[in-house]
């Protein structure tokens, strides 16, 4: 089965590149394969983050103010 693919250009900073280059080499597989691999791999955890997320909505919240006095309350600053 083949997969559909885009074309797109993709700057990036000079030293990245070389060391995507280097591990491209090292690895046999191209700059596409390592690139959509780390998107995925971002996309994924940004999804379970989401996931985390909507679990935990209904859960108390508590202001950065009174964690912060709790901490001082409690000698941790």
């Amino acid at each position: 089965m083949s997969v559909a693919v885009k074309r797109t250009t993709v700057y990036f900073d000079s030293s990245l590149h070389r060391v995507l280059r280097l591990k491209s080499a090292e690895t046999s597989r191209s700059l596409s394969e390592l690139v959509n691999e780390a998107v995925s791999t971002a996309l994924h955890e940004d999804l379970d983050d989401l996931e985390i997320f909507r679990k935990r909505a209904h859960e108390p919240t508590i202001s950065l103010e009174s964690a912060l006095k709790e901490l001082k309350r409690n000698g941790k600053i």
